[in-house]
Formats: C-alpha cells, structure tokens, sequence
C-alpha cells in the first residue's frame, strides 16, 4: 500500500506522512518548493523537490512511483503566483489559459482534474488523520460571552457567503461589524489586519466553503493563526466543526486559554 503527499508548507504534511506510515503505508512525497519542509524527506519512502510550476514532472514523479492515491496538504499561497516563484512548463501553461478565472477553486480542480486524467485520484485530506478534524463546541475552558456568539453567528454568515463567491475562508468581525475579509493574503495576515481595526476582542470565524468537499483546500488553522490573534489581542476564534483541521489541538488549546482567547468548533445546526 502507498500513498502520494504533495506538500505545502507548514506542519499538516509531516503530520499526514507520520500517521500514514504508522498505518503500514509506503509514502511517496512531492516537496513544493520554496514550500515544503525538509523534514518530510526522512517520513518519505521516496522524496522528490518539484517547482510548484511543473505539473509535467510532478504528475511524472507520482505516475513512475506507481501512485494512485494523492493527498495535497500544507499551504499554497495563491499570492506566489504573483512573485515569480513558479517557473510554469508547458503543461502548467495550458492549464492557467483554460481557467474561467484564477480563484482557489478553479486553480485547484482544474489541477485536481489534470491529475484524474492520468489515473490519480486526490483523497480526503484526513482520511489517514481523522484525529485532526474539529470537534464540535466550546473546546477552551472559557467559551465566548453572550456578545461573542453573536458576533461568531454573525461571522458565520458572511464567511459562508464570502467562501460562496471563493474569495477567502476566514472573517474578523466585532460588534456585528466586519474587520477583515481573507483575500490573496491568507488567514494570518487577515487576522492581522482586521485587529488593526477592530482594537482588543475581535472575533475570527474560518470556514468551509458552502462548495468544498474534504479534498481541496480544507481550512487549517494552528499555532501561526493563534499568534496572529494574540497580536491583534483578538477574542475568540470560531472554526467549522468536522470539516476543518486544528493543528496540535491540545497545545493550540492550552496556549489559547493562557492568552485569554477561547476557541469553537462551530456547527452549522448551531449557526442557524
């Protein structure tokens, strides 16, 4: 049995290679560039750098490793795009021309497709780490004030409505008021932002989007979103339940709770 990781940064590939391999899985490994993290050469049965641009030789990698199966984890900013880091070959250029428009969405299942097309399926992003999805409810000792969960239901329904249109995950609100709205930037620095504006207690809410399966893009928030938050001296962070993932759940809680901030796996019975 093996499996195709193509890694993005951050720790949610090494964590998916880990628990791979303890469930008896060969795993072969497709390190973004620039992205990726060297660590998950020694968690990989076979191990490949590929420029995030070259499709043709990443589809050749898994394709010659015999890989059927693939998941894609960690993140991949949309804004390296825009800053020459991707050196696209012929077939990356291809794919970008026959795009309606290059939101997340299309990027993706444009790729997602590229690969169907050649025998490899994309699989659930937790299905070999099931322990990672959010629980549903008040996950901190302390839940948010009864001005708090107004603002999470609030948040809620704009970042559904903002996930509907694929422009981001993720709102920061405060009184019924929106902060910030994830764009190109990411959940970090739009946690950032909107604490800029809204001062001490603002509220994040992430999201999936009303359009999103488990494969493609599912929210992830750790240890670099809840640093954002207690810069900006933000509140609460409300994260989808069941169809999101908490990196290092019980540290992320522990910190959470020692910097005052309280943390929700929100349902969508709950939101209504």
């Amino acid at each position: 049995m093996q499996i195709g990781i193509i890694a993005g940064s951050g720790e949610l590939p090494e964590i998916i290679a880990r628990d791979a391999r303890d469930r008896g899985y060969k795993v072969v490994t497709i390190a973004l560039e620039d992205l990726a993290s060297p660590a998950l050469k020694d968690l990989s049965d076979h191990f490949h750098w590929i420029n995030v641009g070259k499709i043709g030789s990443l589809i050749g990698a898994l394709k010659d490793s015999g890989i059927s199966e693939v998941i894609m984890a960690g993140k991949v900013p949309k804004s390296i795009i825009y800053k020459s880091k991707v050196v696209p070959d012929l077939r990356a250029i291809k794919l970008l021309f026959s795009l309606k428009d290059k939101s997340d969405d299309s990027i993706l299942n444009a790729f997602s497709k590229e690969l169907a097309g050649e025998g490899i399926t994309v699989v659930n992003t937790a299905v070999f780490s099931p322990n990672l999805l959010t629980p549903s409810g008040v996950l901190t000792v302390k839940g948010p004030s009864s001005e708090e969960w107004q603002d999470i239901e609030f948040g809620w329904r704009i970042a559904k409505a903002v996930g509907d249109l694929d422009i981001g995950q993720t709102v920061v609100v405060k009184g019924k008021a929106v902060m910030a709205v994830e764009a190109i930037e990411g959940t970090d620095d739009a946690i950032r932002r909107g604490g800029k504006w809204a001062g001490d207690g603002a509220v994040v809410v992430k999201v999936s989007k009303p359009q999103q399966g488990m494969r493609l893009d599912v929210p992830v928030v750790g240890p670099s979103t809840l640093q954002a938050m207690i810069e900006v001296k933000a509140r609460v962070l409300a994260i989808e339940a069941e169809r999101s993932i908490i990196i290092r759940r019980d540290n992320l809680i522990e910190e959470a709770e020692d910097s005052g901030i309280s943390i929700v796996g929100m349902s969508q019975q709950k939101a209504q």
